[in-house]
């Protein structure tokens, strides 16, 4: 089988692989936008979850070749390929409607019916990543892992833990004394994935930007494997560093021009005020088989239908207008002393706040969000015949550039409806220094 994509051109499937890509739950990414509301600031953002999993999936075979070019493809190296493969390909197979946007509206954990080793905290709500294990590992999906079982020995489960990032079986991804789980992680989630090397590509082509560019097949050549107490890590190699900050950056520049626009943020703050309005007109099921309905197209019906004013709103895509933005930290006090002046006004404000942070290197100790860290190497040389490996944020000082939060603060509010006086006061505190 083979796909035509515009971003990457023509991407194969092996046969293996198709019935799992003909089942309802990956044909229900046609109907999940990639972007949610961004379409209707970039009218050309209407691609989906489908044709980006696939992509992620494609970039992943290639990622993997260049990194196990120097090894015999054996049977457990395929294993391991086709692991990765299928966890790029399903790894938003759990995508709610309009993507991110409804996480909200999403179920205790505990619901899911989930095994206890993929379930930490039961009470906590549940996320687009719990209902993407549910489906592999627990679902009518499962049963479409038939064929890739058969051929290369696929466990579902340890697709999953791909996506989580703990395994409870290290000896599946262990291969001649070597652990590559967190390596093939890293491929699915990390510094330097195959979901951001493929979503910046497929966004910017899509929204008609360039901010999201970059030399795709320079950074995949310049790929390799860092072996640090018999694990494997992703590495990349000491020369193409300055590749890796063009990658940050466009990642960045994405962030504020494109993933945190004012008018698509704006409407989903507007959507969860539906939610908290009228509770009981949608909720996303517990069921994983019930799910199945639940795409834009479904949660689009169900807002034509409300009465609810934020529903008709966001039909319309009318939003209260933007009165006041802020960048980093100067103007926080004003936003306070406005936010301070609104309440006590009695009017009505919507407020959107990003920590739009570069990279996942500004967390500090408590977070172990970056346990697999992309790493460097230093080629060997004639003068040299030994490899030095050090971690990504030892190599370049933009984690130390950057290691402000870049806040963006907006307050939306229906000016045209307030008094002369209050708009004055506004513009006081606004412009007070």
């Amino acid at each position: 089988m083979e796909v035509r994509d515009p971003v990457h051109g023509s991407i194969k499937i092996l046969d293996e692989e198709i019935s799992i890509i003909s089942s309802p739950f990956f044909q229900r990414l046609r109907n999940i936008k990639q972007l949610g509301f961004t379409e209707n600031i970039f009218p050309g953002a209407t691609h989906t979850r489908y044709l980006h999993s696939i992509g992620v999936m494609d970039i992943s075979s290639k990622v993997f070749n260049q990194v196990f070019k120097n090894k015999h493809y054996t049977s457990d190296i395929k294993r391991l390929k086709e692991t990765v493969r299928l966890a790029c390909l399903l790894h938003d197979i759990g995508h709610a409607p309009l993507s991110h946007t409804t996480e909200t509206a999403m179920p205790k954990l505990g619901s899911l019916g989930l095994s206890s080793n993929f379930v930490k905290n039961p009470d906590r709500q549940a996320t687009h990543e719990d209902y993407t294990i549910k489906a592999i590992v627990d679902s009518s999906l499962t049963e479409s892992f038939k064929d890739v079982a058969n051929v290369f020995g696929i466990v579902p489960e340890q697709i999953a833990e791909l996506i989580t990032g703990e395994t409870s079986d290290p000896e599946y991804f262990t291969v001649d004394g070597v652990n590559f789980f967190p390596l093939l992680h890293q491929l699915v989630s990390s510094e330097m994935d195959c979901d951001r090397m493929d979503y910046l590509l497929r966004d910017s082509y899509f929204c008609g930007v360039s901010y999201g560019k970059f030399d795709l097949d320079f950074i995949i050549d310049s790929l390799t494997a860092g072996v640090v107490d018999d694990k494997a890590y992703l590495g990349i190699t000491e020369r193409a560093v300055s590749t890796f900050d063009d990658f940050l950056l466009s990642r960045y520049h994405m962030f504020l021009m494109v993933y945190f626009h004012y008018k698509s943020v704006c409407l989903e703050q507007m959507l969860q005020r539906y939610f908290e309005s009228s509770p009981s007109e949608y909720s996303i099921p517990s069921s994983i088989e019930d799910y199945l309905q639940h795409d834009d197209h479904f949660l689009m019906k169900v807002l034509r239908n409300s009465e609810n004013e934020w529903a008709k709103k966001i039909v319309r895509n009318t939003i209260p207008p933007k009165i006041f933005e802020t960048f980093g930290p100067s103007l926080i006090p004003n936003l306070k002393h406005l936010e301070e002046y609104l309440s006590s006004e009695g009017i009505d404000y919507i407020k959107c706040s990003s920590k739009g942070r570069l990279s996942k290197y500004y967390a500090d100790g408590t977070d172990d969000s970056n346990k697999y860290p992309l790493k460097v190497i230093r080629e060997s040389n004639l003068l040299d015949e030994h490899f030095h490996i050090h971690n990504i944020n030892e190599a370049t000082n933009l984690f130390e550039k950057f290691s402000q939060s870049h806040t963006v603060n907006r307050i939306h509010c229906e000016y045209k409806l307030l008094s002369e006086k209050q708009h004055q006061k506004m513009r006081d505190i606004i412009q007070s220094q």
